[in-house]
């Protein structure tokens, strides 16, 4: 069972606030967070990000590997410590269009990656 961390979502929701930084340079915007007590490692904390610039041809899993590590070190340690239990497990998702959880979208490009947190820094997971 998922749970939102953003108040409000709808399956409908769209991505709201400043752009978050990244070294690809595109606009990522923050989706939603859940919070998933099934994840295989324990507690799993889901962060979805929304950028359209993913589905351009010059995007590429190093761009997204590189900017989802930012987004992790960089936006979501600075969250989770708020969020009660720590999770075992952080999975980013970087899609080009708002998909939501769980359904497949054959049209959508997305990204994800998962890592754990050690010496106060998100560490990379074979996903």
């Amino acid at each position: 069972m998922s749970l939102t961390v953003r108040p409000g979502f709808s399956q409908s929701a769209e991505p709201t606030g400043a752009p978050i930084p990244v070294p690809s340079g595109i606009a990522v915007h923050w989706l939603e967070t859940l919070r998933d007590n099934q994840g295989p490692a324990g507690l799993t904390l889901r962060f979805r990000f929304v950028a359209p610039e993913v589905a351009d041809p010059d995007y590429d899993p190093d761009k997204a590997a590189a900017d989802l590590q930012a987004l992790c070190d960089g936006y979501v340690l600075a969250r989770v410590s708020e969020m009660g239990p720590q999770p075992a497990e952080l999975v980013l998702d970087l899609a080009d269009q708002v998909v939501p959880f769980g359904e497949a979208n054959e049209a959508a490009v997305q990204y994800f990656e998962a890592y754990s947190i050690g010496d106060g820094a998100c560490v990379w997971e074979f996903y």
